[in-house]
């Protein structure tokens, strides 16, 4: 069995790790692992599948960077710490916006349409809120 060293690299900060080149190197390692799909797919679907594959992406990142904020704290590996909720707004059109929501740890679905979450991740969830309900107001 080969044994790996460590080098010596200071690992990514969180706020890294959602920066541009991380999260198109982990939709581009998506779409390579899903290329006999992807290659198949309209021209629609291919912008959903990136999309859906961002998306994802976003959400490993989140937990990934979670961790390392919380290890950074001291925190014991693979103990859950603080929640941890990161919305991105994305350029996706000549005057539109994609808006991307992450949670960590996963929201507690309650059933009625509640969940339940951190501190953190109801502050972001009152934010989305509030923002769909500005833009339903606005295209009236």
């Amino acid at each position: 069995m080969r044994r790996s060293r460590h080098t010596g690299a200071v690992p990514a900060t969180p706020d890294q790790l959602l920066a541009e080149p991380p999260l198109a190197a982990a939709v581009a390692a998506l779409a390579e692992r899903n290329r006999h799909h992807f290659e198949r797919m309209s021209e629609t679907e291919r912008g959903e599948a990136i999309a859906h594959w961002r998306d994802l992406a976003l959400s490993v990142l989140t937990a990934a960077g979670a961790e390392l904020a919380r290890e950074g704290e001291g925190g014991t590996p693979g103990v859950q710490g603080p929640g941890r909720a990161v919305i991105v707004f994305e350029d996706s059109g000549e005057d539109q916006i994609a808006v991307h929501a992450s949670f960590h740890p996963q929201l507690e679905d309650l059933g009625n349409g509640e969940v339940a979450g951190t501190p953190a991740q109801a502050a972001a969830l009152e934010l989305l809120n509030d923002m769909a309900g500005d833009a339903e107001s606005e295209s009236r």
